[in-house]
């Protein structure tokens, strides 16, 4: 469904500079940008994916994952066809590198309609990067707020300044999802893109506009597993971001076009884990390894456990109704807490 498209400039002979994502794709007219769904119609930028939902689902928000932020809620979860990136082990990549302009129709109202219906807490944009489909997004989540839900990205974080200043009063949260940690080779090889710098700018723009960030590095086995290279992006997220930054070291397995590549060893994991806590980043955990002991949120005065997990499911809450560690009263930066329904695994009651 052509709409029109809001984060561009024109340009002579009717071509056009998208501003959503950090490419600045020059798009003459009738042609399309570098992520399929985004193209010119006459001079003007237009969103040919608007409304269409290639994937929803329902969601718990520790999937996204976001670990300090309203824990236990469930999420109404939508991607549309068409990315920036060209990630080779891309786990959507059936929808995400989709050349032709597919989904059922999902207007605003009919997505929070939808949240509202499996008792979510928010809207979330994922599995293709959102940052295309924007001014979609924009409206789904403007609607949602209305409702009193939530809404957040999860996200490469390729934007740009454009991009972050017409995000920054819309969004509650985003996930930026680093790759090889970032790494500029790893990032031209594997992913298509020059480099990190517009991660960093647009991470550290939307953390000082208010937006909730949590960061991820996807571990891959032998071509981005560097000690250095996390150490260097821990420390720019402690330096950026501040060290209660919630830091996710995400265990990689084969997929798309990297189906020959292993599943990341836990202990690169591990070891990569005590690099990021060397750096000061005080909540660091490990992703896609469940039931692994650096899963739970630690309380970084006393140690003690302040919320046990088992993957997306909270199995005990050990926080007070001000979210302070009932061992020590330390606060934990955490916010929200899990809904007065919910019941952790263990039936610890949260109180």
């Amino acid at each position: 469904m052509a709409h029109p498209a809001t984060l561009f400039t024109p340009l002579p002979d009717r071509k056009v500079r998208c501003t959503a994502c950090a490419r600045y794709c020059v798009i003459p007219d009738g042609s399309h940008g570098f992520c399929f769904v985004r193209k010119n119609e006459g001079g003007r930028l237009v969103l040919l994916s608007y409304g269409l939902a290639a994937a929803t689902q329902v969601d718990p928000i520790e999937k996204k994952p976001l670990s300090h932020f309203h824990p236990g809620t469930r999420v109404f979860s939508i991607g549309t066809v068409g990315c920036n990136w060209r990630c080779r082990y891309c786990q959507n990549a059936e929808i995400s590198q989709e050349r032709e302009i597919i989904g059922r129709p999902l207007s605003p109202a009919q997505a929070v309609d939808a949240a509202r219906r499996y008792r979510c807490s928010g809207v979330t944009f994922t599995y293709n990067e959102p940052t295309i489909f924007f001014e979609y997004a924009r409206d789904v989540i403007r609607a949602a707020r209305r409702e009193g839900l939530f809404g957040n990205f999860v996200t490469n974080g390729y934007l740009t300044p454009e991009a972050t200043a017409a995000l920054g009063p819309e969004l509650d949260a985003i996930s930026v999802d680093f790759k090889g940690s970032g790494e500029a080779g790893f990032l031209r090889r594997y992913v298509d893109a020059k480099g990190p710098e517009p991660i960093f700018e647009s991470m550290a723009d939307l953390y000082r506009r208010g937006v909730h960030v949590e960061v991820t590095d996807l571990i891959v086995p032998e071509v981005g597993e560097s000690v250095e290279a996390t150490r260097r992006l821990a420390r720019q997220v402690r330096d950026d971001l501040g060290p209660d930054t919630p830091f996710h070291l995400l265990r990689f397995h084969p997929d798309y076009r990297m189906r020959e590549f292993p599943e990341t060893p836990i202990a690169t994991l591990e070891r990569l884990h005590a690099v990021v806590r060397e750096e000061g980043l005080r909540f660091v955990y490990l992703g896609n390894v469940w039931g692994h002991p650096l899963e739970h949120t630690y309380c970084p005065e006393c140690g003690a456990v302040a919320v046990e997990r088992f993957g997306f499911t909270i199995r005990s809450w050990n926080l007070d109704s001000e979210n302070c560690c009932r061992g020590c009263g330390a606060r934990i930066p955490i916010v929200g807490r899990p809904p007065a329904d919910y019941v952790p695994t263990f039936a610890t009651p949260v109180s």
